[in-house]
């Protein structure tokens, strides 16, 4: 637990450092992803990790909370309102620290194996962390292209691009599609030049390409035609259209370009 926490902890510390330059009016860009502001992210990422923190210390409560206080997209939405509030900036920087922090330090404590609940499937405490990281990048990009502005890519990616690869059959459970029995090979070249793969050696279907067009993709980010990726067959160019790492309802993402 404690590389993942590293790497996460590093995703937060980045978007952190952005955030610390932003003025209040930037604060109100609108972003690509549903049309947020870039304090709609921050809003979101911060009521998440305190519901993970939660669910990492008090799975029983979490429960509760899901049963009690949540029954539908709308029962969330209304419980985001109450909890996060209309904080200011500075207020709401100061409580997704405080929530980021508590989130970290109870996965700390966490095996790998443990279960814990959230809104999707129940997953491991090493999945769960992971799929934090991903929220955390994934609503970064968002930021960085509400501002304009180019990101540097780092080889915390392979974090993101396993989970892309490991939620293959989500991303058709998702949409009430049968999940399809092809093969696909999945190559990738990190930020550091280094391989990463996945997938039979022999398969005919394969994904080639930068791990962080890749990640974009799964996280719904960039369409496949907008990146560097090269897809090779049908089954494959498929699912990149269909890829999504993360729990909730469907999201389509862009269109092309």
């Amino acid at each position: 637990m404690e590389k993942i926490c590293i790497d996460l902890k590093a995703e937060h510390d980045d978007l952190g450092n952005i955030l610390s330059g932003l003025g209040e009016k930037q604060w109100r860009i609108i972003t690509p992803f549903f049309d947020w502001t870039i304090k709609d992210q921050i809003r979101h990422l911060a009521y998440f990790d305190d519901r993970a923190a939660l669910a990492a210390v008090d799975p029983v409560g979490f429960n509760r909370h899901l049963k009690e206080e949540i029954g539908s997209p709308e029962g969330l939405a209304e419980h985001i309102e109450k909890v996060v509030g209309d904080r200011s900036v500075v207020e709401l920087s100061g409580w997704w620290e405080k929530k980021r922090s508590e989130m970290l330090n109870a996965f700390r404590n966490l095996n790998p194996k443990d279960r814990l609940p959230w809104y999707g499937p129940p997953m491991s405490a090493l999945s769960f962390a992971t799929a934090r990281l991903m929220e955390t990048w994934a609503h970064g990009q968002d930021v960085f292209d509400g501002l304009g502005q180019e990101r540097i890519f780092t080889d915390r990616l392979r974090n993101i691009a396993h989970l892309g690869v490991t939620t293959f059959a989500w991303s058709y459970i998702n949409r009430d599609l049968e999940v399809p029995q092809t093969q696909v090979r999945v190559e990738l070249t990190a930020p550091s030049g280094e391989a990463w793969t996945w997938g039979p050696e022999d398969a005919l279907e394969r994904i080639l390409g930068p791990a962080e067009d890749f990640c974009l993709v799964v996280v719904r980010r960039r369409h496949v035609d907008a990146t560097g990726l090269k897809i090779v067959g049908d089954a494959a160019r498929d699912w990149m259209l269909k890829a999504q790492c993360f729990a909730g309802p469907v999201v389509d993402g862009p269109e092309p370009g």
